[in-house]
C-alpha cells in the first residue's frame, strides 16, 4: 500500500511541473506548449503506475486524441462574485462532492460556475459539458481547471487563463474504478467547444 501512495506522489509531482512549464511558455508558443502537454500526457498514461487507463490497455495505448490546437478557444476571464453557496457536485459514483460555488465566469460561449473544493488544500475547478458531449466527447463533460490537481494554466494579472485546447477528461471516462465530481447544471453550455481531448 506504500508504494501506490508512493507512485500518486510522483504522478502528482509529474502533473505539477508539467503546468508549471505550461504557465512558462503558453502565452509566447501556445500551439508548442499544447503540443508538449499533450505527449507528456500520453507518456503518463503510457507508462505510469497511477495511469487512469486500465493495465491491460497501457501497452497498445496509442495516445489520446484531441481536437486541433484553435486560438479562438483561448481566452482569459475575471470571476465574477457570487453568493458563496455549498454545492454538492454530483459525481461518476454513487455519492456527491462537496464545493463552494464562488463566482463565475462570464465567455462568448456562455457563462461557467467556478468552485472550491471543500476539502483539505481546497483548489479551483471548473468543469463544463458542451455540445459536443456524448458525440466527439465524454458525456458526462471535461475538466478545464482543478487546481487541487495542479491542472492551473494560470492568471494575466486578475484574470484566469482559460484555454479550451487543454481541456481534458476526468479519469472515470478511461476507467470506472476513478469517482470523479462531473459538471453540475450550472456548467453546461449549449455550443460546441471543438477544442481539447476528445474521444477519438
Amino acid at each position: 500500500m506504500t508504494e501506490e501512495y508512493i507512485t500518486l506522489l510522483d504522478w502528482r509531482r509529474r502533473v505539477a511541473d508539467l503546468y508549471s512549464g505550461v504557465r512558462a511558455t503558453l502565452r509566447t508558443d501556445a500551439p508548442a506548449t499544447h503540443a508538449l502537454w499533450r505527449s507528456t500526457r500520453d507518456e503518463l498514461f503510457r507508462t505510469h503506475p497511477q495511469s487512469p487507463l486500465p493495465v491491460d490497455e497501457r501497452a497498445t495505448f496509442r495516445g489520446l486524441p484531441y481536437f486541433a490546437y484553435d486560438p479562438r478557444f483561448a481566452t482569459r476571464a475575471r470571476v465574477r462574485p457570487l453568493p458563496e453557496e455549498r454545492y454538492d457536485v454530483p459525481s461518476s459514483g454513487e455519492g456527491v462532492i462537496p464545493f463552494v460555488r464562488i463566482g463565475a465566469v462570464d465567455l462568448e460561449w456562455g457563462s461557467l460556475e467556478v468552485f472550491w473544493l471543500d476539502a483539505y488544500s481546497g483548489g479551483v475547478f471548473l468543469p463544463f459539458r458542451d455540445a459536443t458531449a456524448g458525440k466527439t466527447t465524454y458525456g458526462a463533460g471535461r475538466y478545464l481547471l482543478d487546481t487541487a490537481k495542479s491542472a492551473d494554466l494560470g492568471a494575466v494579472g486578475d484574470e484566469l487563463v482559460l484555454d479550451f485546447n487543454f481541456a481534458y477528461h476526468p479519469s472515470c471516462r478511461y476507467d470506472p474504478k476513478w469517482v470523479c465530481p462531473l459538471a453540475p447544471p450550472g456548467n453546461r453550455l449549449t455550443v460546441g467547444i471543438e477544442a481539447g481531448e476528445r474521444m477519438s
